[in-house]
């Protein structure tokens, strides 16, 4: 059974996926497999962007989204009259049987579904199934990405990465075909400064620990530009402290549950001369 692979060190957002898409499917009728996509407000391959931190320290991540193929797919389960899965591991909405069927759009958990009001009829990604059909190897969104990216194929040819892969939202139990390997993780950043002396403060030691059970999980050192990165952290609560000789202990502490955590500047003070 067939599988897509996002591999998101690989992205860089050049959206090449979701053009190909559009020009795939827009105005374009693939029934049985599909009816035409409409010009705006759908997106049956997406790549989402999200910017990260703050300025100096900024990541921007890109997320490919699509309809997942699910094995247990609550689309399926909630309308067995109108969807359906191949033996080649995609999910089909019939465009005749879903005619009518508002309720469908509403059952895919992802939002992968969308509502067509023009033609009365719920539509997603179909993995380009027509395609398939005429002998292409693989979709479109995959044929445009110039990166290897993404790719498209049988599981079993995929063993070893999809043995380190994730899928979105396991705890919905859906079965995702869709996987994503290097998904970003949390990070800190930090850069550390000496106001006194007007300049950054480099090769300080940086200790993280959870809040939680004051665990370590991550060791550092600010580099000459008195910068300290702390990736592929889970999210969740968590303390820091920035240690050298000659200065004060500067204890912090940083939430994650949300979002990752980024400060321009962290000062750094200097122990009091003594007598």
């Amino acid at each position: 059974m067939k599988v897509f692979i996002f591999d998101l060190d690989r992205c860089n957002g050049c959206h090449n996926c979701q053009i190909a898409c559009k020009d795939e499917h827009v105005d374009n009728d693939w029934s049985p497999i599909a009816r035409p996509q409409p010009d705006t407000g759908q997106f049956w391959c997406k790549v989402d962007e999200e910017v990260c931190g703050k300025t100096p320290h900024v990541r921007v991540n890109y997320l490919p989204r699509l309809c997942n193929h699910c094995d247990d797919a609550p689309c399926m389960k909630a309308f067995p009259q109108a969807v359906y899965k191949r033996p080649d591991g995609l999910v089909i909405i019939d465009p005749e049987k879903a005619q009518g069927v508002e309720g469908l759009a509403e059952s895919c958990p992802y939002g992968a579904i969308y509502w067509n009001g023009e033609l009365g009829l719920a539509q997603k990604c179909t993995g380009c199934a027509h395609l398939l059909d005429d002998g292409w190897e693989e979709p479109r969104c995959v044929d445009a990405c110039c990166t290897g990216a993404l790719r498209f194929g049988e599981e079993g040819d995929f063993a070893e990465e999809l043995s380190c892969a994730e899928v979105l939202s396991p705890e919905w139990g859906t079965a995702p075909r869709v996987y994503y390997l290097h998904k970003p993780k949390r990070f800190i950043a930090a850069t550390v400064v000496d106001k006194e002396a007007d300049e950054v403060v480099e090769g300080a030691t940086v200790t993280l620990q959870r809040a939680e059970d004051d665990a370590t999980v991550a060791t550092a050192r600010t580099d000459e530009f008195g910068d300290v990165w702390l990736e592929g952290l889970e999210p969740g609560r968590y303390r820091m402290w920035v240690q050298k000789e000659g200065y004060l202990d500067l204890p912090c502490a940083f939430d994650l549950t949300e979002k990752d955590q980024a400060v321009p500047e962290m000062r750094f003070y200097r122990k009091p001369a003594t007598a």
